[in-house]
């Protein structure tokens, strides 16, 4: 029964981390489709005709950092949960 234990954990901390990797691949688009989305507007900003963006621009950068938080935090998880296994990762952040 104490061989089971080992698979037991290194199946759930899998099932963790492919958990966190398909959160970081959605923020990653996310932020990739923010970073576009700034781009277009800068691009079709016309100053001198009164047509400015500046505040859906200010919006999508704070959203831009945001999802890069998101990104650090789920690196961070998976790179803890390698390390130190999944019954660390919940005692230092139980969710």
């Amino acid at each position: 029964m104490t061989s089971n234990a080992p698979n037991a954990a290194s199946s759930s901390e899998a099932e963790a981390i492919a958990a966190l990797e398909v959160e970081l691949d959605d923020f990653k688009a996310q932020q990739i489709a923010c970073a576009a989305r700034i781009k277009e507007l800068l691009f079709s900003e016309k100053p001198s005709e009164g047509i400015v963006h500046a505040q859906e621009i200010f919006r999508l950068q704070q959203n831009k950092l945001r999802l890069q938080v998101e990104i650090d935090c789920r690196r961070n998880k998976i790179n803890r949960i390698r390390l130190f296994g999944l019954d660390a990762e919940r005692q230092s952040h139980p969710s």
